[in-house]
């Protein structure tokens, strides 16, 4: 299974227009594969909107993509709105849980941290460790690392009711000593970028 992770940035004023045409023309796209989820950002780069989309692996993504555009189904009518496009495929990590349809809350959290080289292996065992206890608190909802794009990306999904749950929630995490996972050798964060991020109507992850 891979992820492909799109991030387009928009025209000031434009998301609402984008979901708009997005969601009239996703029927038709969806006969082909499903979409796992799409959201717009609240808090973080303004004008964002990110989708998600799950292939067995490259062949089907690129069989799939051309079968859509040969069909003349995708992509929507958007271009006018949108300034740039990033593309990403991710691997899940082992504790990533399947990502399917679930209505989880109001906002979701993708925290997206860069690491040194080589030190993927060393942040999914450490991982392995502590995301049972952490998970007991609120939903995960993915973990994966980048194939294809910016390397040695971690990104990692979480979803909240509100902004006061997550607040609520990470300080009760702290304060358990559940999270963030702890161990030796310390790992080298290049940098480290939260979004807080808000699901479309036709959002497979609401």
């Amino acid at each position: 299974m891979i992820i492909e992770m799109r991030t387009y940035q928009l025209k000031q004023h434009a998301v609402q227009p984008f979901e708009e045409r997005f969601g009239a023309a996703l029927p038709a796209r969806l006969e082909l594969s499903p979409l796992a989820a799409f959201w717009h950002t609240e808090v973080g780069v303004l004008n964002q909107v990110i989708h998600v989309w799950p292939y067995a692996d490259l062949n089907e993504r690129g069989r799939i993509r051309a079968e859509a555009i040969a069909r003349g189904i995708w992509p929507p009518n958007t271009a006018e709105f949108v300034l740039d496009q990033k593309s990403e495929i991710l691997l899940p990590a082992p504790f990533s849980p399947p990502l399917e349809p679930r209505k989880l809350g109001g906002i979701y959290e993708i925290r997206r941290y860069t690491l040194a080289p080589g030190q993927i292996p060393t942040i999914i065992e450490r991982w392995s460790r502590f995301i049972d206890g952490r998970v007991k608190l609120s939903p995960l909802v993915g973990v994966w690392y980048t194939e294809l794009g910016a390397l040695n990306n971690w990104i990692h999904i979480w979803a909240y009711k509100d902004e006061g749950e997550r607040q609520r929630i990470r300080a009760e995490a702290v304060a358990r000593g559940v999270w963030p996972p702890r161990g030796e050798p310390p790992l080298t964060f290049v940098r480290q970028e939260t979004t807080l991020v808000v699901p479309a109507a036709f959002s497979p992850l609401n």
